[in-house]
Formats: structure tokens, C-alpha cells, sequence
């Protein structure tokens, strides 16, 4: 684990240098006025380049963990919810997708003493005396980042924790055609304390031994979410179009239901829970269905509701809202979809937008405002969305490109974005990862 230490300072904070959201024509000689970049509507020019615009960031740190990460999900602390003043911090934890097989890790990562941006924190142009006393304050709001890797053989595909009592998990679906269970413990008490990560970089050279394995997908997979309302319970699905339910027993086992539940025919690429109902799952496939599934019933009869072409091509990810009756789906056709599961048998969306020029990669509402979501694609732009906006659209009156009246914001300067999500805790941030590394953000949108 050699490479552990050197990762571990490599989270920067924003700079005027990074991509982001603003964009301007690069000529650098500044007679010309930056202006707005709409993706899409206009390519970047020869010579041109995106250039983020501070001000439209209160906060925007960036990382990278060496390999890069396909899927990451949020570990919750203990810190308390809706937290606002930074300094922030958060736990992640992620898988990777390296050159070979055995080059891959299992990752916890501590992201802390994480800042607002320059407008945020309030900072302006001060005396001279004031400007004497930058650089130490500057040094004092450096963000840190501790990693405790564990070695993975095979590529992780998706990862998504929950916590059973005071344990925390991680479900990985990786490209050996297995699920693993791995209980990140360790790894958490190692990103808190240097004396017990000492010990873990000096101990933890061996492949992460999982507390519990199923091999029964007998191909790989990407679909695996947790249940929010029984805790261990588990949904998996794979390539071969095949979902299992996970029943957690006593002693850290769980029992997998050997049939599968049956009614798509191609990969699922995604599951979701319900948030109210325990024993409801969503679950969409390349088949370009959506599917609604109730586990009381037989395995080969659990399909209760699905909308055969939710999409024109493939259905890749799904999102349930946790505060309305509305199911979130994004497709290969670049379209972004919201269902209202009261009218689900309609087969009909209740909204449907087009922003992405690409394949969408992933979408989550936000965990607290019903009307907010956040979505990613293949052209790498992440899209901040509200719903309560009205039919009206500011873009036409101040001269710009129409876009999605609800669109609220467009994060760019990432390559190849995979997945991302809202920090359940921490108040309007956003963390993304990408070929090119981890964005945390929060937007003056929301």
C-alpha cells in the first residue's frame, strides 16, 4: 500500500484555474468578455476553454484516488444533519476501476476542513497588512483527505453502503460476477486516527476479505441497492437479466433467494427501493422497461406494475423521490423522466426533459426538497433541476439558448462522469466522480 501515503494530499481546493461552470474564449489577453457556455447548443472553438466562475460556487473542492472510480456512495456520520458552516466533512467510500485486476481497491476516503469558496467565506481585496496574513490563513483552510484502501482483485462496478446496528457495509458488485459484503469498520477507524492508519498501511496488504459472498448471478452486474426501511436487506441484479433478494440472518450471513425475480429481458441496470414500503423495489433494463416488484409475492410473480418502453433505448438509471410518489429515470436516449407511480399504469410520464446530448449516467432527487434532482451523462454536464419552476424561460429573455426552464444549473469540466450524489447531510452539496477524479460542490442554486 505503498501508494496510500501519496494519495492522501491530493485534494485541492477551487481556484480561479479550475473548469467549471462559466466559460470563456480562452485568448487570455483580456479584451475579449467571457461568456456563457451552453453545452450542446455550441462547440468550444479552437482555442477556446471552460473557465469556472467563482462566483456561482459556494464551495467547490476536487480530488483523485490514483485509479479511477466508477461508483462511490455516501457513509453517514455522526456529525448531525442539514449542516451548513464550514469548515465541511464527509465519508465516502468508492471502488475502483484500474488497469488490471489486481490493481484494484476498496476505498474509504475522509474528506475534511473542507471551505467555502473566496465569495463564500467572504474574502475580498484587503490591505496590505491583510494580504501579509493570506498565505497562513490560506494554509489553515487546505483541505485534507485520508484514504484507507483495501485490495480488491477485479474491477468494482457499483458500490452502495447502509449500516446494520452500529456496523457499516458496503454491497460491491464487481466485474468477477460476484456480490461482496465488506464491513468498513477498519477502514473508518483508520481515516480518523494516523496511529491506527499506520497500523492498517502496514497490515492491510492482502485482498479485503468480505464478511459474506454470493456467486449466484454467475455474470457481472451493476444493479444493488440496500432497503431503507429493513436494515441488510439487499437487491441485486445483473447482466443476464436476473434480480435476487438478500434476507440478512444473525452472525453477519444473509440468505439469497436461489429464484430469481423474473420478467426483464436484458441486463437490469439499475435498482431502487421503496422509501415507504419494505418490501417494493423498482428496478429498470436495458429492455427499455421500468419494472415495480412486491417480494411478498412468489419470485415469478412479483412484477406488479411495469411500463414496457419507458425509454427508446436503454433505461440505465432510476431514482424514488423520499418525500413524493415519483420515480426519476434517465436513458441512453439522453432523456430524463418522472413518473408519478399513482398514474404509474398509465405508462405515461408526467415530465419529460431533454438535456444531455449523451447517455444519462446517473440521477438522485434530493434527499430533502421533492422538487429537486440532480442528474449526470456522457457529455460530461451534471444538471441541477427543480420542478417547482414555472413554464417560463429566463435563457430566451436574457438572449441565450433555450434550455429546460427548470434547469437550475449546468457543473461541467469533469471527463467521463459515472455517478453522483447529494450529501445526505451537508446542505446542498453535490460530490461527482469521473475518469478525471472526485468534484465536491455546492452551487448558489440551491
Amino acid at each position: 500500500m505503498e501508494d496510500s501515503e501519496e494519495e492522501q494530499e491530493e485534494m485541492e481546493e477551487s481556484d480561479g484555474d479550475q473548469e467549471g461552470d462559466g466559460a470563456g474564449d480562452g485568448a487570455g489577453d483580456g479584451t475579449v468578455q467571457p461568456r456563457v457556455y451552453i453545452p450542446g447548443i455550441e462547440p468550444l472553438q479552437p482555442g477556446e476553454e471552460l473557465e469556472m466562475d467563482q462566483t456561482a460556487y459556494r464551495l467547490y473542492h476536487h480530488c483523485q484516488t490514483g485509479a479511477p472510480c466508477l461508483s462511490f456512495d455516501v457513509i453517514r456520520d455522526d456529525l448531525g444533519e442539514n449542516r451548513e458552516e464550514s469548515p465541511l466533512s464527509m465519508l465516502l467510500c468508492a471502488g475502483t476501476q484500474a488497469e488490471t485486476a489486481q490493481a484494484n481497491r476498496l476505498l474509504v476516503m475522509r474528506m475534511h476542513n473542507l471551505h467555502g469558496t473566496r465569495r463564500e467565506e467572504g474574502d475580498g481585496e484587503g490591505s496590505e497588512s491583510e494580504s501579509e496574513g493570506e498565505g497562513d490563513e490560506q494554509e489553515e483552510k487546505k483541505p485534507a483527505l485520508e484514504l484507507a484502501m483495501l485490495p480488491h482483485y477485479g474491477a468494482i462496478n457499483r458500490v452502495r453502503v447502509t449500516r446494520v446496528g452500529d456496523t457499516p457495509l458496503a454491497a460491491v458488485w464487481s466485474e468477477k460476477g460476484q456480490v461482496e459484503i465488506f464491513d468498513l469498520r477498519p477502514q473508518l477507524d483508520a481515516v480518523h486516527d494516523s496511529a491506527i492508519m499506520a497500523t492498517f498501511l502496514r497490515e492491510q496488504q492482502k485482498e479485503a476479505t468480505p464478511l459474506f459472498t454470493f456467486t449466484g448471478h454467475m455474470t457481472e452486474g451493476f444493479a444493488v441497492d440496500w432497503s431503507p426501511k429493513v436494515p441488510g436487506r439487499l437487491a441485486t441484479g445483473d447482466c443476464k437479466k436476473h434480480i435476487h433478494v438478500w434476507e440478512p440472518r444473525e452472525g453477519g450471513a444473509w440468505h439469497v433467494d436461489q429464484r430469481p425475480f423474473a420478467g426483464h429481458t436484458h441486463s437490469v441496470e439499475d435498482i431502487q427501493w421503496s422509501p415507504t414500503e419494505p418490501t417494493v423495489f423498482a428496478s429498470c433494463s436495458v429492455d427499455t422497461s421500468i419494472r415495480i416488484w412486491d417480494t411478498r409475492a412468489p419470485p415469478s410473480k412479483a412484477c406488479m406494475l411495469s411500463v414496457s418502453q419507458a425509454h427508446s433505448s436503454d433505461v440505465n438509471v432510476i431514482s424514488w423521490n423520499r418525500n413524493e410518489p415519483f420515480l426519476l429515470s434517465g436513458g441512453d436516449d439522453g432523456l430524463l423522466k418522472v413518473w408519478d407511480l399513482r398514474q404509474f399504469k398509465a405508462g405515461r410520464p408526467v415530465a419529460s426533459f431533454k438535456l444531455h446530448s449523451a447517455p444519462v449516467s446517473s440521477v438522485e432527487w434530493h434527499p430533502t426538497d421533492g422538487s429537486v434532482f440532480a442528474s449526470a451523462g456522457s457529455d460530461d454536464v451534471v444538471g441541477q433541476w427543480d420542478l417547482s419552476v414555472e413554464s417560463c424561460d429566463p435563457g430566451t429573455e436574457a438572449g441565450l439558448p433555450t434550455l429546460p426552464p427548470q434547469v437550475l444549473f449546468l457543473h461541467q469540466g469533469q471527463t467521463e462522469v459515472k455517478e453522483v450524489h447529494w450529501h445526505p447531510q451537508n446542505s446542498g452539496v453535490l460530490i461527482c466522480t469521473a475518469l478525471s477524479g472526485f468534484n465536491v460542490f455546492r452551487t448558489i442554486s440551491v
